[in-house]
């Protein structure tokens, strides 16, 4: 079985995740099978929208499954993950840009990855078990995939708080955050689907009530300063151990691009802006970064117990999100 079903069902065009026991991560090929469909459908007579769902309660789509990128940085082979981050960035852009509505329905865990695919979808909704996250530097990376457009966007300084802590986010927090748009109960989905599906119609969406979101009521003034060292001070004096636990546990070098990177995402217009200055450090993650280290340390051993060595510094920050010359994503104006 396909780990994308990929099919037209009458008006719209669906894309399921397939690969619920792996929490339906996605793989550089599941990418660019997405992106494949959506040029397919994008001149369609017969597909008035699309639709993305999952298989499985657990996951919409859990994050990228980078296992690859990680054994080839691991040989010396940074190619790897440069070509994948590349793809995976020009079909996020496709998402944002597309043409007809995509609709995505977002169950479970949603992240890294799963907020690429379902985060710039025109209509985003989440139901009860949804838990939307951006815990890049945790691994040593950032929040790509239009993350930092996304945290960039975010109120206040909700978006730095997202990005440097990974904190997870209800639907009540997701909608009021930027992530996602509607909340509908999941067990209405399916009926909602057909109807989509039969209709080819987004206004058979109706929006339940937003649900609570504590976002909203937390003090996040702390995440305005000027560095990581200084936000973590403000949050020292105001003895906010929940913030300070997961910045003293992630990257220093992942958080303070996160830092610089959710800021000028602020000043973007296009989704892609944000995109191609991602690209900028994951195109270097696997050989100067602490990439490979946070995913050994949380992924392949788990043992949670990851030795971060980058150097954090600001040259080295400026260093990695540098202009990645012959190497810069190019887009495909298909859209």
């Amino acid at each position: 079985m396909a780990d994308m079903i990929i099919r037209k069902d009458r008006r719209a065009g669906r894309l399921t995740f397939n690969r619920p026991q792996a929490l339906n991560a996605l793989s550089h090929d599941m990418a660019l099978a997405i992106d494949a469909a959506l040029c397919e459908w994008q001149d369609d007579p017969e597909v008035a929208l699309v639709v993305i769902d999952a298989e499985g309660e657990r996951a919409f789509c859990s994050g990228g499954d980078i296992a690859a990128v990680y054994r080839a940085g691991l040989e010396g082979d940074h190619r790897v993950g440069r070509d994948f981050f590349r793809d995976e960035y020009r079909m996020n852009a496709r998402i944002k840009d597309y043409p007809k509505p995509i609709v995505a329905f977002m169950q479970g865990f949603v992240m890294g990855g799963g907020v690429g695919v379902g985060g710039h979808a025109s209509h985003r909704i989440v139901g009860d078990s949804t838990q939307i996250a951006m815990p890049e530097t945790g691994i040593g990376l950032i929040p790509d995939v239009g993350g930092s457009w996304l945290l960039g966007h975010a109120p206040g300084h909700v978006g730095e708080y997202l990005g440097l802590t990974g904190a997870r986010m209800g639907p009540g927090d997701a909608i009021f955050a930027g992530f996602a748009d509607a909340y509908i109960p999941e067990t209405e989905w399916p009926a909602l689907i057909e109807r989509l599906a039969e209709t080819g119609d987004v206004a058979a969406i109706e929006s339940c009530p937003r649900p609570e979101a504590p976002l909203e009521r937390r003090d996040l003034s702390a995440f305005g300063g000027p560095s990581v060292a200084e936000i973590m001070a403000a949050l020292e004096a105001a003895g906010d151990e929940a913030a300070l636990k997961p910045l003293r546990r992630n990257s220093p070098l992942s958080m303070a691009a996160t830092l610089a990177l959710v800021r000028a995402a602020r000043a973007d217009v296009r989704l892609r802006d944000s995109l191609a200055r991602e690209l900028r450090f994951t195109a270097r993650a696997t050989a100067e970064s602490d990439f490979l280290e946070g995913v050994r340390a949380q992924i392949i051993d788990k043992d949670r117990n990851p030795q971060w060595a980058a150097d954090a510094g600001p040259a080295h920050v400026a260093a990695m999100l540098a202009p990645l010359g012959k190497d810069e994503i190019e887009w495909e104006d298909r859209t």
